[in-house]
């Protein structure tokens, strides 16, 4: 079989990457309601996502998941419990399979506001439970919604 120049089967560095966030919560005026962000990016254009992000060196997993969700929702949070991580691969630059593990914990705001969110939002909101499903891009954030929803609801009874 004949090959086109440039089209060898380029070998792909494996790269591991982790993040942690939030499932931010609080009883509503119409509701439980979580608090997710509106990102645009290239790849995926608008998406509704958890707020999540990149740990600084020395940090602990909770640590960077209490300082990225207070950086891109403007609100100060307190941990209340891990609810897992979802894991995922994606392809960076066509020279790396990334395989990343977002680790993510139920919080409760403590102080803030959401209009004091950094630059990598577009927009943060409030959002029943019962929209959420409907709105968020990615099916593994969905499923740690449902992961922590019912100890969300044991929370706010």
């Amino acid at each position: 079989m004949a090959r086109l120049k440039g089209s060898g089967s380029k070998k792909l560095r494996n790269v591991r990457a982790r993040s942690a966030g939030g499932v931010v919560f609080r009883q509503g005026p119409e509701g439980v309601e979580i608090v997710l962000g509106l990102r645009r990016r290239e790849r995926d254009g608008l998406t509704w996502t958890l707020p999540k992000g990149t740990p600084i060196k020395g940090e602990t997993t909770e640590e960077t998941a209490l300082r990225e969700v207070a950086e891109e929702t403007g609100l100060e949070v307190h941990i209340v419990s891990d609810v897992g991580a979802i894991e995922y691969l994606f392809y960076q630059g066509g020279t790396a399979r990334v395989h990343k593990t977002v680790h993510f914990f139920l919080m409760e705001p403590i102080g803030g506001d959401l209009a004091a969110h950094d630059h990598e939002f577009e927009e943060v909101r409030w959002i029943t439970l019962a929209e959420a499903e409907a709105l968020m891009s990615h099916e593994t954030e969905r499923s740690i919604v449902a992961r922590a929803t019912p100890r969300i609801l044991e929370q706010v009874a």
